[in-house]
């Protein structure tokens, strides 16, 4: 009797078939493809093509950090593949890493020279390399460098006016000998700017003077003599003075490559300093002298009396008050009068 054949051993559980999901797959949602690309990881997590596919998911989802590491372990697993170096780049480049995402890029086309999308995004990361590296220097670009200074002349006075807003009186320190003249300024960034001028002619400096104000800082150089300046920087010898006559115009020379109406900056000046806002009793005397410079006699007369009479603690400007009575010394509450 023949020997039964063996039984037929059950065929081998085969692993299950990764998901395999079109790119329209992933656009229509990319979350339900990500989480069904996870499940699919945890049982065979060598795949790289679903590494690569959830990639996708995550630059969709802007998970960019998340579509650096998936294209990442892609590419271990599979170094060729030029759609995983695609989207790596493109997580890299939206997290702001354009150097590393240029070579993925590179890389991609390298492998794929078809596809012009790698020149398109190759083109895109070289110029915002390009613009940052440029903004960069000119962030990088003292405060201090940018400004600016100019200078016009007078009759009696040469005067230079540096561009800087906001100085503060405290920090600005300005120097005068009779061919020099040096500026320090500690700009509200912290920086100093410093301005070092070899004069073309000799100064007084005892009665040369600056003023600080809120756009700038104005530095007056007395002449000692009224003569022209052809410049306003020289070495050596002095070149022949020339009487001071203003032409018909009143054009200045200047450091600046053209010509200016000096007496129309100088129109605009006063107005800056008369518009100028100031605070505290700085800007409660300058209240008083405009009222008492527009006043009209009557006022001008109550104003001086009312002032003098109360040792300086009333100020009227009703003269038809004031001037029938002596007005009476009225200092404000929580202060006390005392006649020295």
């Amino acid at each position: 009797m023949a020997a039964a054949p063996p039984p037929a051993r059950p065929p081998a559980p085969q692993p299950p078939v990764p998901p395999r999901f079109s790119d329209g797959d992933i656009d229509r949602d990319p979350a339900a493809a990500a989480r069904e690309l996870t499940r699919a990881l945890e049982k065979n997590p060598d795949d790289a093509e679903c590494y690569c596919q959830r990639a996708y998911a995550h630059i969709l989802l802007q998970n960019y950090a998340d579509a650096v590491a998936d294209a990442k372990k892609s590419l271990e697993l599979n170094p060729s593949n030029a759609v995983a170096l695609l989207r790596k780049g493109l997580g890299e480049y939206h997290i702001k890493n354009y150097a590393s995402a240029l070579e993925s890029f590179k890389e991609g086309q390298r492998l794929d020279n078809v596809d012009d999308t790698f020149t398109i995004w190759i083109k895109r990361c070289e110029e915002t390399l390009n613009g940052s590296q440029t903004e960069m220097s000119t962030q990088q670009q003292p405060l201090s460098s940018k400004i600016k200074y100019d200078w016009y002349q007078t009759e009696s006075q040469v005067i230079v006016t540096i561009m800087i807003k906001n100085a503060q009186k405290d920090d600005v320190r300005v120097q005068f000998s009779e061919r020099e003249m040096s500026a320090s300024v500690r700009l509200p960034s912290g920086e100093d700017y410093n301005l070092k001028l070899v004069l073309l002619h000799s100064i007084v400096p005892e009665q040369s003077t600056f003023k600080v104000l809120s756009t700038k800082v104005e530095i007056k150089m007395k002449k000692p003599e009224a003569v022209r300046w052809e410049k306003l920087e020289g070495q050596g010898d002095s070149p022949k003075l020339k009487q001071f006559t203003p032409d018909t115009q009143h054009l200045y020379p200047s450091s600046s490559h053209y010509t200016r109406n000096w007496d129309k900056l100088v129109v605009e000046i006063k107005e800056e300093e008369k518009n100028e806002k100031l605070e505290g009793d700085a800007a409660l005397n300058k209240l008083f002298q405009q009222i008492y410079s527009d006043g009209t006699d009557e006022v001008k007369r109550a104003m001086n009396k009312s002032f003098m009479e109360s040792g300086g603690t009333v100020l009227s400007t009703n003269w038809s008050d004031v001037g029938k009575r002596k007005v009476e010394v009225n200092p404000p509450d929580d202060m006390e009068w005392k006649k020295f």
